[in-house]
């Protein structure tokens, strides 16, 4: 039996069913002893898989990352990224410090239309070629903002700051100006 509601929190979402497979195989897994939260988590990823519905997102989309119990995208959670694989059970988003793999389980599209995701990918591009680990605290956190914003354009202010920062560290700025008021 479970000692914890780390142990069951994971299985919650299935059906009676399968909450007493995964806990059985489970079990199995951790040599017959009560298994961690971790070998659960496991089990119920790959019971997921085997009955989800096939990734329907494509290529350039822009989806916001949810973070959901899993600590590999701690951090993330609420940044938009930008599709540029699609996998059987995952999608590999470009966001503005780098690319990462993520399950559809943590992913949520938000639905722009062609030419909005277009301008999304101009500003992660403009963020991304600004972006490292050596800049200021306040610079990394205003690109950190702007990986987050939950809109397909940037503000007056917000692509003031951009380009700024851009001009402060040397690089041209040769895309156009993506705004509204």
């Amino acid at each position: 039996m479970p000692t914890s509601e780390r142990q069951v929190r994971p299985i919650a979402k299935l059906e009676p069913q399968q909450q007493w497979e995964v806990w059985q195989t489970a079990v199995e897994e951790a040599g017959g002893k009560v298994p961690s939260a971790r070998v659960v988590g496991d089990v119920v990823q790959r019971i997921m898989e085997r009955t989800k519905v096939p990734n329907t997102y494509q290529i350039g989309e822009v989806c916001q990352i949810l973070v959901k119990e899993n600590p590999e995208l701690r951090g993330k959670g609420g940044c938009w990224g930008i599709v540029n694989h699609v996998g059987e059970f995952s999608c590999t988003v470009k966001t503005w410090d780098g690319e990462y793999a993520v399950g559809l389980q943590h992913l949520k599209s938000y639905d722009y239309l062609a030419g909005e995701c277009e301008q999304m990918q101009q500003i992660s591009d403009r963020i991304s070629r600004v972006y490292s680990d050596s800049l200021e605290e306040t610079v990394k956190s205003l690109l950190q903002l702007l990986g987050k914003v939950n809109r397909p354009y940037l503000t007056t202010v917000e692509e003031k700051l951009l380009s700024l920062i851009e001009r402060e560290y040397g690089l041209i700025d040769q895309s156009p100006q993506i705004h509204r008021q």
